[in-house]
């Protein structure tokens, strides 16, 4: 009996996607566990297997076409000499999508869905099938890189990112041009990719929407960078005991002390009620080649400082090469971002919601304090908090950050 493939919801808030490029084609067999499809969402490309067996019977929505709702049918599945019924209609108003080269057609059978599938697959690739990393494709498909071309030097002879970056070294071919479109004056438009699209528009909707406020503190480093210090040198040099503490991880600890000792801010708002949330969970702003993304470090206010940068570098690494599961970037409860390493004095975020909060942290510098009556050096950084007003007030986001400072300062509570 054939059987609709639909568009799967690959996080609890995706209501539509990209459909990035088909793995089957019309006529191909399909067992249960195959890569059908890679869809772009707004966060991550991730490949969807089928849960069902059949042949691919119908193509409805093509690669490329953008703004596809959950629960579209894309194709149609059916069984082993059955043909594709002829009453079926191809979805309309689906951005980029061209109709199916066979007659229009839709099934009155049952639904199929996907489920998300991991990016590497274990063993040997199908002949003829082009294995890369969701990030490789994405900027081939940027670039107009053919991967084809790309030899693979991951896993497996999978294409990574140094691939594509070094394809884009060489010289040209004549199927290589720039993925930028020219305009007038040697400017150049480079089309918005679906993550571009969703930063913008969220962003947007944060500032329109949100009465944003801002409290900035200095905070002292010295006491953190020497603790930090210690606690390295205590570390065994390899082996899964090994670790090497970042002042950010200890920034992420710093924070989720913070949200226990003043809990009003964390929080989240909606229109019935403020949401007090139990676990510090800390989104943690990473940069990108095409946007941002927040992996989250759960129950951060429970974990050691060991954990969590463990935890925070297997997130940031997965993050880069579009590897993270939705529920590992969606569902914090407060978020920091940090621009220190950039030499930042100081900035301002965007509320990341439904968050009532971020936390902005600069760059350490030594410079002049009075301690007491006398001149001294100390390793300076000026963090700024971002506040949704309908949730925290002035007074609990001031709180927060002398909380957070004192945290900091006597970092000797983010061991204990």
């Amino acid at each position: 009996m054939a059987t609709e493939i639909l568009m799967p919801a690959l996080s609890p808030t995706m209501t539509e996607g990209k459909l990035a490029r088909w793995l089957k084609k019309e006529g191909d067999a399909v067992n249960s566990g195959d890569v059908l499809a890679e869809i772009e969402t707004d966060k991550a490309t991730m490949e969807v297997e089928a849960i069902e067996e059949g042949i691919l019977g119908r193509i409805l929505i093509q690669e490329g076409a953008e703004g596809v709702a959950v629960n579209t049918p894309i194709a149609i599945l059916v069984e082993e000499g059955e043909a594709v019924p002829d009453n079926i209609d191809t979805p309309k108003n689906v951005a980029s999508a061209s109709p199916a080269t066979a007659p229009q057609a839709a099934a009155a059978s049952a639904p199929v869905a996907m489920q998300a599938a991991p990016a590497q697959r274990a063993g040997k690739p199908p002949v003829g099938r082009v294995v890369a990393s969701p990030l490789a494709r994405r900027i081939a498909r940027q670039k107009n890189i053919d991967l084809a071309a790309v030899k693979g030097t991951g896993p497996n002879g999978r294409i990574v990112k140094r691939d594509v970056e070094a394809a884009l070294n060489k010289a040209p071919s004549a199927g290589q041009v720039a993925s930028a479109m020219p305009t007038s004056g040697g400017s150049s438009a480079v089309p918005h990719t679906t993550m571009r699209k969703v930063i913008a528009r969220r962003l947007s909707e944060s500032k329109a929407t949100i009465p944003h406020f801002y409290v900035s503190m200095d905070v002292e480093l010295d006491a953190l960078l020497a603790l930090r210090a210690q606690l390295n040198a205590m570390s065994p040099a390899e082996g899964a005991d090994a670790f090497k503490l970042s002042v950010n991880d200890m920034l992420i600890k710093a924070s989720a002390v913070a949200l226990k000792q003043v809990p009003e801010v964390n929080a989240s708002y909606t229109e019935e009620a403020m949401i007090l949330h139990e676990d510090a969970d800390i989104s943690v702003a990473v940069s990108l080649d095409d946007g941002l993304i927040t992996p989250i470090v759960r129950q951060a206010d429970r974990k050691s400082l060991k954990d969590i940068s463990q935890q925070a570098k297997d997130l940031i690494a997965r993050a880069r090469a579009g590897k993270l599961k939705p529920e590992e970037f969606q569902g914090g409860t407060f978020s920091i971002s940090n621009m220190g390493m950039y030499g930042v004095k100081d900035f301002a975020a965007i509320v990341n919601p439904p968050q009532a909060a971020i936390l902005a942290i600069a760059a350490g510098k030594k410079q002049a304090v009075v301690k007491g009556n006398e001149l001294a050096i100390a390793t300076v950084m000026t963090v700024t908090l971002s506040v949704d007003h309908r949730v925290v007030d002035g007074a609990a986001a001031a709180r927060w950050l002398s909380a957070f400072r004192a945290a900091v300062e006597s970092p000797l509570s983010l061991v204990l």
